[in-house]
């Protein structure tokens, strides 16, 4: 189940209004002890569509009080891999590649998946490396989504691992709902990502579920979670800054 949350819960008393107002933003009520927030979908300087640079990150990541951030640069994983012993969270490293057919992530990535290739064969390069397949932003228009008929060809032959059915970024909550209809009926993982391209955004979409070790207790326990977060596509606040130039990889 989705639990949208915001600024401010206004389904809660005054005195938890007040509380969730001194919280970061993107944050619901606490996790269970022994959980674990996870965003599973962002964006750092080395995706080329995102300025945001690992100091910005360090910022992001406690403030949110996100506990593993999955790294996903568009075809890229070399930020991910720099990041891991940088952060206070944990961090995953993915790549959000563009197939012939739309994107894919891949999460638990050892090595860079190339792009342009069918989306079959792209799952299975992400799973030859022991990596666990996410279909982000399924249905919405205005990003490079995987095109229907291949991610239901996926589906039938079981490469698809899980599903984004919260994108923080997609502005129709309707888009994200067919998204988890869409993974009900497949029996996929739901999965939630902030999408984020700028620092504020991360946390704003997340997984709450069982600490994990590696990608097979990732998918053992992804099931058991919560689906938490929100609409948020704000843009950066101008500040002056300097970002450093940097090789994809």
């Amino acid at each position: 189940m989705v639990r949208q949350t915001g600024r401010a819960d206004q389904t809660t008393t005054v005195g938890e209004v007040t509380s969730a107002v001194d919280r970061h933003p993107h944050l619901a009520a606490p996790c269970p002890d022994g959980w674990v927030r996870v965003d599973l979908h962002s964006h750092t300087m080395w995706s080329g569509d995102s300025t945001t640079t690992p100091e910005e990150i360090e910022r992001a990541v406690v403030d949110s009080c996100i506990d593993v951030l999955c790294i996903t640069d568009h075809n890229a994983i070399a930020g991910a891999v720099e990041l891991a012993d940088r952060l206070t969270c944990r961090v995953v490293v993915g790549e959000e590649m563009r197939t012939s057919a739309g994107e894919l992530i891949g999460l638990f990535l050892t090595e860079r998946v190339p792009m342009g290739a069918p989306p079959a064969e792209t799952a299975r390069l992400i799973r030859d490396q022991g990596g666990v397949v996410y279909v982000p932003h399924p249905f919405d228009p205005m990003r490079r989504h995987l095109a229907a008929d291949a991610l239901v060809e996926l589906v039938n032959d079981g490469l698809v691992d899980a599903m984004e059915v919260l994108n923080a970024k997609t502005s129709l909550a309707s888009l994200n709902r067919r998204a988890e209809a869409f993974a009900t009926h497949h029996g996929l993982h739901a999965g939630a990502g902030s999408d984020a391209h700028v620092p504020d955004a991360i946390g704003a979409a997340y997984v709450e579920m069982p600490d994990f070790d590696g990608p097979g207790e990732f998918l053992e326990h992804l099931p058991l979670g919560r689906v938490v977060g929100h609409h948020w596509d704000q843009a950066r606040p101008w500040t002056p800054r300097i970002v450093p130039s940097t090789s994809r990889g």
